[in-house]
């Protein structure tokens, strides 16, 4: 078979295609035929060696946590699924359910568990779950990170109830998904974005307000607007240092903001004296369990939501596929095909 790798010394330029060895599963284990992987920002960052864990390493990674793929064989003992079953990956292959824990949150794929940029791969039993048949290959790709990090902050975190307005920062896969679930759950949704093209996609998505933030970059009082000057109920906040004060001043008296990423770069960063002026709730997310990504299957099968997939490159043009991500031309997901 073959795979994708990366060693030191990091950059895009340095990922390649090698030859291995085919794998074989173990006792517990699936040996899965992979069919689709999707691109989250992590993946950049590890690749140009910006990852905390990830530049730390030593060695080769094998990159990638989000994939799609056929159950192709099975070791003993495995009861979960079955040779033929579509499954996706999952990021934390030990998270089943219940609270995090450092135990949990250290099966990542991708870091430091070897992920699914590869023709033929092994995982644990616990680490893989079927998925709708309605959605493509490629579609499915796109739910173990980006999908679950906003079902979990919407849904797991939050308590919100119909009528609530979430606001939605730039049009990435964790925002997109952020909105289709927000609308089927009849949430008012506020999508921002440096794009006007964009906008205009996510409006067709079901967009309530639309804020474009290079010719608004004081985005915060545009929220206030459309709320009444009440503030959003829940801020997806993507941009860390970048974006968390116009978040403060944008979310309403005990409000909830979901920080899960830092795609923005520097900024003024936190002032707790705002914080907690408004009573509003700071909460780190980084995905979600097993438990939760079944949940999230259920309601999209119910719902019948399509994941949004803009850009799609063959698996061995990762290098391309990742320079796209890091010039911001996608909207939704970017996905690998196998």
């Amino acid at each position: 078979m073959r795979a994708l790798e990366i060693a030191a010394p990091w950059g895009v330029d340095a990922l390649k295609v090698v030859d291995a060895s085919d794998p074989a599963p173990g006792h517990g284990e699936v040996l899965v035929r992979m069919r689709a992987v999707s691109l989250n920002y992590r993946d950049l960052l590890m690749v140009n060696g910006l990852y905390s864990r990830g530049s730390a390493v030593g060695g080769t990674i094998t990159p990638f946590s989000d994939g799609c793929g056929v159950i192709e064989a099975v070791g003993p003992g495995v009861t979960r699924v079955a040779v033929g079953d579509r499954v996706a990956t999952l990021f934390f292959q030990n998270w089943t359910a219940g609270r995090p824990t450092l135990e949990k949150l250290g099966s990542a794929l991708g870091f430091p568990i070897p992920g699914a940029g590869r023709e033929l791969a092994t995982f644990s039993q616990e680490g893989v779950s079927k998925v709708p048949d309605f959605l493509t290959d490629q579609q499915v790709a796109t739910l173990p990170c980006a999908a679950l990090t906003a079902w979990r902050g919407l849904f797991e975190d939050a308590r919100l109830e119909p009528g609530d307005t979430v606001v939605l920062q730039g049009t990435g896969g964790v925002s997109i998904f952020g909105l289709q679930f927000a609308k089927a759950a009849g949430y008012r949704t506020v999508i921002t974005s440096s794009s006007d093209e964009k906008l205009a996609r996510a409006k067709a998505l079901g967009a309530d307000t639309l804020v474009n933030y290079r010719t608004t970059p004081d985005w915060s009082k545009a929220v206030r607007e459309a709320t009444h000057g009440v503030g959003a109920d829940f801020i997806m906040e993507v941009g860390g240092a970048g974006t968390i004060q116009q978040s403060l001043k944008a979310i309403r008296i005990g409000g909830h903001i979901a920080m899960i990423g830092v795609v923005a770069g520097a900024g003024e960063g936190l002032n707790p004296a705002v914080l907690i002026s408004n009573s509003a709730r700071l909460q780190g997310l980084s995905v979600g369990s097993r438990e939760m990504f079944e949940a999230m299957c259920r309601a999209i099968e119910l719902h019948r939501i399509a994941p949004v997939v803009d850009k799609v490159f063959p698996w061995t043009q990762a290098q391309a596929a990742l320079a796209a991500m890091q010039g911001g031309e996608h909207f939704g997901k970017i996905v690998l095909q196998f």
